[in-house]
C-alpha cells in the first residue's frame, strides 16, 4: 500500500510549484503570466489545483487585494530552495574533481565602478577560465530580491532596506557631488556657493531620500535648504545623468564615475567640493544559498579581498 505521503509526492505537479513561486515573486497572477508567458486563465487555474492539492488557502486575493497567507509564505521559502537545488543540478553534473567550471550569474546595480572588484573578478577569470558570466543591471531593490530569490548568485548595490535572509558587506564607497549641465545657467561658472543651489531645479535618483540608500545625499539637501523642484528621477545613474546634462536640472552623481563626462566638458561640478555626502555600494549574498564549486570560490574570494583591505583604499574619488 503506498502511503499518504508517497501519494503525494507521486501525485504532485511540480509545474505548479514553479508558477507559484512566480506569482510570489512578481506579486500578482497577471504579471506572474507575463513572466511565464502565459494567459491570466492558465495561472489562475495552477493556483487553484495547487491550493487543492495542498488542502490549504495560500493566496488571498480580489481586484484591489493580493496577499499571501502564512501556508503560502512556507511553502514559497521551501519553493525557493527546491528550485535552487534543482537549477544547480547542471553545474554539479558538469564538474571534474580537478576542475571549477560552472555559470555565474551576478546582479549589479547600475554603472557599478570599482577597480578593486574588477581586480576580483580578473583574478578569477585567470585561475577558473572556464567559468562563464552573465551579468544583469536593475535597480538596487531588484538587485536585493534576485539573490533572495537566487535569480543572482550575489549583488553588488546600494542598501535600500536590509533584506532579513541576506548578508551586506561594503564592497566599496563612493562620494557624491552636484553637477549640472552645459544648458544649464550655473555651468562653467567657478564662484557658486551652495546657497545659490537653494531655488534651483533639481534631479536625482528615487532613493535620494532620508529614508533610501542615498540618505547621506539626502541630509545634505535637508540641511542645506534646498526647495527647487524636483524635475526629473530615476533607479538608474546612466538616466539620472542624462536628465541632468539635458539641462532639467542639477543633481547629484557619483565624482569618480563621470571624470570622463567632466573632461569632455559634458558636466560641470557645482558645490560643495569637500566633506562630500559618502555612500557605501555592498556586496550583497544569501549565507544558506546552495552554490556550486565557482560560485562558491568568488563569493569566498570577494568577502577574503574586503576582509584584507582597508575600507580607505576601497573609498573613491
Amino acid at each position: 500500500m503506498v502511503g499518504p505521503r508517497r501519494r503525494f509526492v507521486w501525485e504532485l505537479d511540480w509545474n505548479l510549484l514553479r508558477t507559484f513561486m512566480v506569482i510570489v515573486q512578481e506579486k500578482g497572477l497577471t504579471a506572474a503570466g507575463e513572466k511565464l508567458s502565459l494567459k491570466q486563465p492558465t495561472i489562475s487555474n495552477a493556483l487553484r489545483r495547487l491550493e487543492i492539492h495542498m488542502d490549504c488557502r495560500l493566496i488571498e486575493r480580489n481586484a484591489s487585494h493580493f496577499a499571501v497567507t502564512p501556508a503560502g509564505q512556507r511553502l514559497f521559502g521551501e519553493c525557493v530552495a527546491l528550485f535552487d537545488i534543482v537549477s544547480g543540478l547542471p553545474q554539479h553534473m558538469e564538474e571534474q574533481p580537478g576542475d571549477v567550471t560552472g555559470h555565474i550569474d551576478i546582479a549589479l546595480a547600475s554603472h557599478v565602478v570599482c577597480p578593486f572588484f574588477d581586480e576580483v573578478l580578473a583574478a578569477f577569470h585567470r585561475a577558473f577560465p572556464q567559468v562563464t558570466m552573465s551579468m544583469t543591471v536593475s535597480s538596487s531593490r531588484d538587485v536585493a530580491a534576485a539573490v533572495a530569490n537566487r535569480d543572482a548568485c550575489f549583488g553588488v548595490c546600494l542598501m535600500e532596506e536590509r533584506h532579513p535572509k541576506l548578508e551586506y558587506e561594503v564592497l566599496y564607497r563612493e562620494g557624491f557631488g552636484y553637477f549640472c549641465g552645459v544648458r544649464h545657467p550655473l555651468f562653467g561658472k567657478s564662484d557658486i556657493a551652495l546657497s545659490d543651489l537653494r531655488h534651483e531645479p533639481y534631479v536625482s535618483f528615487k532613493t535620494d531620500q532620508m529614508s533610501g540608500a542615498l540618505w547621506p545625499v539626502a541630509l545634505l539637501r535637508q540641511q542645506e535648504g534646498f526647495e527647487g523642484a524636483t524635475i526629473g528621477t530615476s533607479s538608474h545613474l546612466e538616466e539620472v545623468k542624462r536628465l541632468i546634462i539635458a539641462g532639467f536640472g542639477f543633481g547629484p552623481l557619483p565624482i569618480h564615475v563621470v571624470e570622463d563626462d567632466l573632461r569632455v566638458g559634458r558636466l560641470w561640478r557645482l558645490p560643495p567640493y569637500e566633506a562630500v555626502p559618502m555612500v557605501d555600494v555592498h556586496l550583497v549574498h544569501d549565507r544558506s544559498a546552495r552554490r556550486g564549486r565557482a560560485e562558491s570560490i568568488l563569493v569566498a574570494e570577494l568577502r577574503q579581498a574586503i576582509a584584507a583591505r582597508p575600507v580607505e583604499t576601497r573609498t573613491y574619488p
